[in-house]
Protein backbone atom coordinates (compact mmCIF):
# COMPACT_ATOMS: atom_id res chain seq x y z
CA UNK A 1 0.00 0.00 0.00
CA UNK A 2 1.98 2.99 -1.26
CA UNK A 3 -0.62 5.70 -1.85
CA UNK A 4 1.10 7.91 0.72
CA UNK A 5 4.80 8.77 0.73
CA UNK A 6 6.80 11.07 2.98
CA UNK A 7 8.96 13.68 1.28
CA UNK A 8 10.50 15.40 4.28
CA UNK A 9 10.16 15.50 8.07
CA UNK A 10 10.94 18.69 9.96
CA UNK A 11 13.98 18.93 12.22
CA UNK A 12 12.24 21.56 14.35
CA UNK A 13 8.91 19.85 15.04
CA UNK A 14 6.91 16.76 14.07
CA UNK A 15 5.73 18.52 10.89
CA UNK A 16 6.10 16.69 7.61
CA UNK A 17 5.41 17.07 3.89
CA UNK A 18 4.28 14.23 1.69
CA UNK A 19 2.33 13.07 -1.33
CA UNK A 20 -0.99 11.21 -1.28
CA UNK A 21 -2.01 9.56 -4.55
CA UNK A 22 -5.71 9.23 -5.37
CA UNK A 23 -7.63 8.26 -8.51
CA UNK A 24 -7.83 11.94 -9.47
CA UNK A 25 -4.28 13.10 -8.84
CA UNK A 26 -1.53 13.58 -6.30
CA UNK A 27 -2.26 15.61 -3.16
CA UNK A 28 0.55 17.54 -1.50
CA UNK A 29 0.42 17.39 2.29
CA UNK A 30 -0.25 19.13 4.58
CA UNK A 31 -3.40 20.32 2.81
CA UNK A 32 -6.74 21.96 3.53
CA UNK A 33 -10.01 20.73 2.02
CA UNK A 34 -12.60 23.41 1.20
CA UNK A 35 -15.97 22.16 2.42
CA UNK A 36 -18.53 21.49 -0.31
CA UNK A 37 -20.98 19.76 2.03
CA UNK A 38 -23.75 19.24 -0.52
CA UNK A 39 -21.48 19.00 -3.54
CA UNK A 40 -21.02 22.75 -3.88
CA UNK A 41 -19.01 25.43 -2.11
CA UNK A 42 -21.44 28.19 -1.21
CA UNK A 43 -21.17 31.10 -3.69
CA UNK A 44 -18.10 29.61 -5.43
CA UNK A 45 -17.67 27.70 -8.69
CA UNK A 46 -15.43 24.68 -9.22
CA UNK A 47 -13.36 26.69 -11.70
CA UNK A 48 -12.66 29.35 -9.06
CA UNK A 49 -11.58 26.69 -6.57
CA UNK A 50 -9.18 25.34 -9.19
CA UNK A 51 -7.82 28.87 -9.73
CA UNK A 52 -7.14 29.15 -6.01
CA UNK A 53 -5.01 26.01 -6.12
CA UNK A 54 -7.18 23.48 -4.29
CA UNK A 55 -6.36 19.84 -5.06
CA UNK A 56 -9.21 18.29 -3.09
CA UNK A 57 -12.63 19.22 -1.71
CA UNK A 58 -14.80 17.62 0.97
CA UNK A 59 -18.44 16.63 0.60
CA UNK A 60 -20.80 14.85 2.97
CA UNK A 61 -22.47 11.47 2.70
CA UNK A 62 -25.36 12.35 5.03
CA UNK A 63 -26.50 15.35 3.02
CA UNK A 64 -25.95 13.83 -0.42
CA UNK A 65 -27.78 10.61 0.47
CA UNK A 66 -30.86 12.69 1.37
CA UNK A 67 -30.65 15.07 -1.57
CA UNK A 68 -30.24 14.46 -4.48
CA UNK A 69 -29.40 10.84 -3.53
CA UNK A 70 -26.37 8.81 -4.62
CA UNK A 71 -28.29 6.92 -7.39
CA UNK A 72 -29.06 10.28 -9.04
CA UNK A 73 -25.46 11.46 -8.70
CA UNK A 74 -24.24 8.18 -10.21
CA UNK A 75 -26.71 8.59 -13.09
CA UNK A 76 -25.25 12.07 -13.69
CA UNK A 77 -21.76 10.61 -14.06
CA UNK A 78 -20.63 10.65 -10.44
CA UNK A 79 -19.93 13.55 -8.11
CA UNK A 80 -16.86 14.74 -10.04
CA UNK A 81 -18.84 15.17 -13.25
CA UNK A 82 -21.98 16.40 -11.51
CA UNK A 83 -20.10 19.18 -9.69
CA UNK A 84 -17.59 19.84 -12.52
CA UNK A 85 -14.71 19.05 -10.15
CA UNK A 86 -11.89 16.93 -11.56
CA UNK A 87 -9.66 17.10 -8.51
CA UNK A 88 -9.94 14.65 -5.62
CA UNK A 89 -13.00 14.36 -3.37
CA UNK A 90 -13.22 13.09 0.20
CA UNK A 91 -16.60 12.38 1.76
CA UNK A 92 -17.21 12.31 5.48
CA UNK A 93 -19.35 9.31 6.40
CA UNK A 94 -22.21 11.42 7.77
CA UNK A 95 -21.79 10.21 11.33
CA UNK A 96 -20.91 13.63 12.69
CA UNK A 97 -23.88 15.27 10.94
CA UNK A 98 -26.27 12.73 12.45
CA UNK A 99 -24.73 13.50 15.85
CA UNK A 100 -24.79 17.28 15.42
CA UNK A 101 -28.40 17.39 14.22
CA UNK A 102 -29.62 14.85 16.77
CA UNK A 103 -31.39 17.26 19.09
CA UNK A 104 -32.83 19.60 16.47
CA UNK A 105 -36.44 18.75 15.71
CA UNK A 106 -36.60 21.13 12.78
CA UNK A 107 -33.64 19.48 11.03
CA UNK A 108 -33.96 15.84 12.08
CA UNK A 109 -37.67 15.28 11.64
CA UNK A 110 -38.86 14.60 15.18
CA UNK A 111 -35.50 14.97 16.91
CA UNK A 112 -35.12 11.20 17.18
CA UNK A 113 -31.70 9.75 16.48
CA UNK A 114 -31.11 6.23 17.69
CA UNK A 115 -27.71 4.54 17.69
CA UNK A 116 -27.71 0.74 17.69
CA UNK A 117 -25.07 -1.88 16.96
CA UNK A 118 -26.51 -2.07 13.45
CA UNK A 119 -26.18 1.64 12.62
CA UNK A 120 -27.89 5.00 13.13
CA UNK A 121 -31.63 5.54 12.76
CA UNK A 122 -32.74 9.10 12.05
CA UNK A 123 -35.32 11.18 10.25
CA UNK A 124 -34.48 13.32 7.24
CA UNK A 125 -34.36 17.08 7.77
CA UNK A 126 -35.55 17.36 4.15
CA UNK A 127 -38.86 15.50 4.28
CA UNK A 128 -39.05 13.69 7.63
CA UNK A 129 -38.53 10.24 6.09
CA UNK A 130 -36.93 7.59 8.27
CA UNK A 131 -33.47 6.20 7.45
CA UNK A 132 -31.02 3.65 8.76
CA UNK A 133 -27.40 4.47 8.01
CA UNK A 134 -25.25 1.37 8.49
CA UNK A 135 -21.48 1.08 7.98
CA UNK A 136 -22.15 -0.91 4.81
CA UNK A 137 -24.62 1.60 3.42
CA UNK A 138 -22.36 4.55 4.23
CA UNK A 139 -19.51 2.96 2.26
CA UNK A 140 -21.72 1.99 -0.68
CA UNK A 141 -23.16 5.50 -0.92
CA UNK A 142 -19.65 6.95 -1.04
CA UNK A 143 -18.60 4.42 -3.67
CA UNK A 144 -21.72 5.21 -5.70
CA UNK A 145 -20.85 8.91 -5.53
CA UNK A 146 -17.49 7.94 -7.05
CA UNK A 147 -15.32 9.71 -4.47
CA UNK A 148 -11.58 9.24 -4.07
CA UNK A 149 -11.47 8.93 -0.27
CA UNK A 150 -14.30 7.48 1.80
CA UNK A 151 -14.60 7.53 5.57
CA UNK A 152 -15.92 4.76 7.82
CA UNK A 153 -19.11 5.43 9.73
CA UNK A 154 -18.24 6.28 13.34
CA UNK A 155 -19.95 7.51 16.47
CA UNK A 156 -18.94 10.95 17.68
CA UNK A 157 -19.83 12.15 21.19
CA UNK A 158 -20.07 15.73 22.40
CA UNK A 159 -17.49 16.79 24.96
CA UNK A 160 -17.40 16.70 27.89
CA UNK A 161 -18.73 13.13 28.04
CA UNK A 162 -18.66 10.46 30.73
CA UNK A 163 -16.44 7.37 30.52
CA UNK A 164 -19.33 5.08 29.62
CA UNK A 165 -20.29 7.12 26.55
CA UNK A 166 -16.69 7.43 25.38
CA UNK A 167 -16.04 3.71 25.80
CA UNK A 168 -19.20 2.84 23.87
CA UNK A 169 -18.20 5.26 21.11
CA UNK A 170 -14.80 3.56 20.75
CA UNK A 171 -16.29 0.05 20.78
CA UNK A 172 -19.00 0.73 18.23
CA UNK A 173 -16.63 2.70 15.96
CA UNK A 174 -14.27 -0.30 15.85
CA UNK A 175 -17.13 -2.72 15.09
CA UNK A 176 -18.37 -0.49 12.30
CA UNK A 177 -14.84 -0.17 10.89
CA UNK A 178 -14.53 -3.98 10.79
CA UNK A 179 -17.83 -4.20 8.89
CA UNK A 180 -16.69 -1.46 6.52
CA UNK A 181 -13.56 -3.45 5.70
CA UNK A 182 -15.63 -6.54 4.92
CA UNK A 183 -18.01 -4.55 2.72
CA UNK A 184 -15.09 -2.99 0.86
CA UNK A 185 -14.15 -6.42 -0.52
CA UNK A 186 -17.51 -6.55 -2.34
CA UNK A 187 -17.10 -3.18 -4.08
CA UNK A 188 -15.69 -3.14 -7.60
CA UNK A 189 -14.36 0.42 -7.92
CA UNK A 190 -12.88 0.81 -4.47
CA UNK A 191 -12.18 4.25 -3.00
CA UNK A 192 -9.38 4.79 -0.51
CA UNK A 193 -10.86 4.39 2.97
CA UNK A 194 -10.03 6.17 6.23
CA UNK A 195 -11.00 5.06 9.73
CA UNK A 196 -11.88 7.48 12.53
CA UNK A 197 -10.13 7.38 15.91
CA UNK A 198 -12.45 8.18 18.81
CA UNK A 199 -11.94 8.35 22.57
CA UNK A 200 -12.74 11.90 23.63
CA UNK A 201 -10.01 13.47 25.74
CA UNK A 202 -9.08 10.12 27.32
CA UNK A 203 -5.63 9.28 25.96
CA UNK A 204 -5.88 5.61 26.92
CA UNK A 205 -9.19 5.25 25.09
CA UNK A 206 -7.65 7.02 22.09
CA UNK A 207 -4.74 4.57 22.16
CA UNK A 208 -7.16 1.66 22.30
CA UNK A 209 -9.17 3.03 19.37
CA UNK A 210 -6.00 3.58 17.34
CA UNK A 211 -4.60 0.11 18.10
CA UNK A 212 -7.83 -1.60 17.07
CA UNK A 213 -8.18 0.40 13.85
CA UNK A 214 -4.51 0.11 12.89
CA UNK A 215 -4.85 -3.68 12.86
CA UNK A 216 -7.46 -3.31 10.11
CA UNK A 217 -4.92 -1.56 7.86
CA UNK A 218 -6.79 1.46 6.48
CA UNK A 219 -5.43 3.91 3.89
CA UNK A 220 -5.48 6.77 6.39
CA UNK A 221 -6.47 7.62 9.93
CA UNK A 222 -8.73 10.47 11.04
CA UNK A 223 -8.67 12.05 14.48
CA UNK A 224 -12.37 12.56 15.10
CA UNK A 225 -14.39 13.81 18.02
CA UNK A 226 -12.43 17.03 18.56
CA UNK A 227 -13.56 20.64 18.13
CA UNK A 228 -16.87 19.47 19.63
CA UNK A 229 -16.83 21.24 22.98
CA UNK A 230 -13.32 21.00 24.40
CA UNK A 231 -10.89 23.92 24.75
CA UNK A 232 -8.04 24.54 22.30
CA UNK A 233 -5.59 23.71 25.09
CA UNK A 234 -7.24 20.34 25.68
CA UNK A 235 -7.18 19.56 21.97
CA UNK A 236 -3.52 20.59 21.67
CA UNK A 237 -2.50 18.47 24.66
CA UNK A 238 -4.21 15.41 23.20
CA UNK A 239 -2.69 15.93 19.76
CA UNK A 240 0.80 16.19 21.25
CA UNK A 241 0.40 12.73 22.79
CA UNK A 242 -1.71 10.98 20.15
CA UNK A 243 -0.43 12.10 16.75
CA UNK A 244 3.10 10.62 17.09
CA UNK A 245 1.47 7.22 17.73
CA UNK A 246 -0.38 7.19 14.40
CA UNK A 247 1.16 5.12 11.57
CA UNK A 248 3.91 7.22 10.01
CA UNK A 249 3.28 5.76 6.55
CA UNK A 250 -0.37 6.84 6.38
CA UNK A 251 -1.93 10.32 6.15
CA UNK A 252 -3.26 11.80 9.39
CA UNK A 253 -6.45 13.83 9.20
CA UNK A 254 -7.69 16.14 11.97
CA UNK A 255 -11.39 16.48 11.25
CA UNK A 256 -13.20 19.82 11.42
CA UNK A 257 -10.22 22.00 12.39
CA UNK A 258 -9.98 24.88 12.34
CA UNK A 259 -8.67 28.42 12.81
CA UNK A 260 -5.31 29.20 11.15
CA UNK A 261 -3.28 29.05 14.37
CA UNK A 262 -4.90 25.70 15.25
CA UNK A 263 -3.89 24.31 11.87
CA UNK A 264 -0.29 25.50 12.28
CA UNK A 265 -0.12 23.95 15.75
CA UNK A 266 -1.54 20.63 14.48
CA UNK A 267 0.93 20.61 11.57
CA UNK A 268 3.72 20.92 14.12
CA UNK A 269 2.31 17.79 15.76
CA UNK A 270 2.45 15.84 12.48
CA UNK A 271 -1.09 16.25 11.07
CA UNK A 272 -1.41 16.13 7.27
CA UNK A 273 -5.05 16.87 6.40
CA UNK A 274 -7.60 19.47 7.49
CA UNK A 275 -11.11 20.68 6.71
CA UNK A 276 -13.33 23.32 8.22
CA UNK A 277 -16.31 25.55 7.36
CA UNK A 278 -14.66 28.54 9.05
CA UNK A 279 -13.33 30.32 5.93
CA UNK A 280 -16.64 30.12 4.06
CA UNK A 281 -18.88 30.69 7.09
CA UNK A 282 -16.84 33.65 8.35
CA UNK A 283 -16.80 35.13 4.85
CA UNK A 284 -20.58 35.04 4.62
CA UNK A 285 -20.69 37.00 7.88
CA UNK A 286 -18.31 39.67 6.60
CA UNK A 287 -15.19 38.53 8.43
CA UNK A 288 -12.09 38.44 6.24
CA UNK A 289 -8.78 36.71 6.94
CA UNK A 290 -5.79 38.80 5.96
CA UNK A 291 -2.16 37.72 6.02
CA UNK A 292 0.50 39.76 7.82
CA UNK A 293 3.36 39.08 5.42
CA UNK A 294 5.92 40.62 7.76
CA UNK A 295 5.59 37.66 10.14
CA UNK A 296 6.52 34.11 9.17
CA UNK A 297 3.94 31.43 9.96
CA UNK A 298 6.58 29.74 12.12
CA UNK A 299 6.96 32.82 14.33
CA UNK A 300 3.67 32.65 16.22
CA UNK A 301 -0.05 33.37 16.02
CA UNK A 302 0.18 36.98 14.79
CA UNK A 303 0.76 36.04 11.15
CA UNK A 304 -2.80 37.07 10.28
CA UNK A 305 -5.69 39.24 11.36
CA UNK A 306 -9.45 39.04 10.93
CA UNK A 307 -11.28 42.19 9.89
CA UNK A 308 -15.02 42.85 9.96
CA UNK A 309 -15.75 44.40 6.58
CA UNK A 310 -19.09 45.80 7.80
CA UNK A 311 -17.20 48.16 10.13
CA UNK A 312 -17.73 51.77 9.03
CA UNK A 313 -13.98 52.44 9.05
CA UNK A 314 -13.70 50.45 5.80
CA UNK A 315 -16.39 52.45 3.97
CA UNK A 316 -13.87 54.79 2.35
CA UNK A 317 -10.97 52.37 2.01
CA UNK A 318 -9.42 52.31 -1.47
CA UNK A 319 -7.24 49.32 -0.64
CA UNK A 320 -7.78 46.19 -2.74
CA UNK A 321 -9.44 43.23 -1.05
CA UNK A 322 -6.27 41.30 -1.93
CA UNK A 323 -3.81 42.97 -4.32
CA UNK A 324 -1.94 39.67 -4.80
CA UNK A 325 -4.97 37.47 -5.44
CA UNK A 326 -5.24 34.90 -8.22
CA UNK A 327 -8.85 36.11 -8.69
CA UNK A 328 -9.03 39.35 -10.72
CA UNK A 329 -12.10 40.62 -8.84
CA UNK A 330 -10.26 40.44 -5.50
CA UNK A 331 -7.45 42.53 -6.97
CA UNK A 332 -9.76 45.11 -8.56
CA UNK A 333 -12.50 45.65 -5.98
CA UNK A 334 -11.72 47.73 -2.89
CA UNK A 335 -12.52 47.12 0.75
CA UNK A 336 -14.74 50.22 0.54
CA UNK A 337 -16.79 48.66 -2.24
CA UNK A 338 -17.02 45.36 -0.36
CA UNK A 339 -18.25 47.26 2.71
CA UNK A 340 -20.97 48.78 0.52
CA UNK A 341 -21.98 45.38 -0.92
CA UNK A 342 -22.54 44.00 2.57
CA UNK A 343 -24.55 47.07 3.57
CA UNK A 344 -26.99 46.56 0.69
CA UNK A 345 -27.07 42.77 1.17
CA UNK A 346 -25.69 42.15 -2.31
CA UNK A 347 -24.75 38.44 -2.80
CA UNK A 348 -21.62 39.50 -4.68
CA UNK A 349 -20.23 40.63 -1.34
CA UNK A 350 -20.62 37.13 0.11
CA UNK A 351 -18.87 35.67 -2.95
CA UNK A 352 -15.90 38.01 -2.73
CA UNK A 353 -15.45 37.52 1.02
CA UNK A 354 -15.71 33.75 0.65
CA UNK A 355 -13.15 33.69 -2.16
CA UNK A 356 -10.80 35.86 -0.10
CA UNK A 357 -10.94 33.48 2.86
CA UNK A 358 -10.56 30.31 0.81
CA UNK A 359 -7.52 31.80 -0.91
CA UNK A 360 -6.08 32.73 2.48
CA UNK A 361 -6.41 29.16 3.74
CA UNK A 362 -5.05 27.54 0.58
CA UNK A 363 -2.12 29.96 0.39
CA UNK A 364 -1.45 29.34 4.08
CA UNK A 365 -1.11 25.62 3.45
CA UNK A 366 1.25 26.28 0.53
CA UNK A 367 3.35 28.50 2.76
CA UNK A 368 3.34 25.88 5.52
CA UNK A 369 4.61 23.22 3.10
CA UNK A 370 7.39 25.53 1.95
CA UNK A 371 8.43 26.45 5.50
CA UNK A 372 8.68 22.76 6.42
CA UNK A 373 10.84 22.14 3.34
CA UNK A 374 13.02 25.12 4.25
CA UNK A 375 13.47 23.89 7.82
CA UNK A 376 11.62 26.81 9.42
CA UNK A 377 8.50 25.09 10.81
Amino acid sequence: MKNFSLIKSSGKSKARVGKYKTAHGVLHTPFFMPVATQGVLKHVTAEEIRQLGAEIILSNTYHLMLRPGSPHVKKMGGLHSFADWQGSILTDSGGFQVFSLAGTKKRSGDGLVKVTDDGVEFRSYVDGSKHLLTPERALRIQAELGVDIAVCLDQCVALPADDKKIRHSVEITTKWAERTKKELKKIKNKPLVHAVIQGGLDLEMRKQSLAELAKLDFDGYNIGGLAVGETSEQMNDLLAELTPLLPADRPRYLMGVGYPEQIVHAVRQGVDMFDCVIPTREGRHGRLFQRNKKIHVSKGDKFYETINITNSKFASSKRSINPDSKIPALRKYTLGYLNYLFKINEPLGLRLATLNNLEFYLDLMSEIRQEIKNGKL
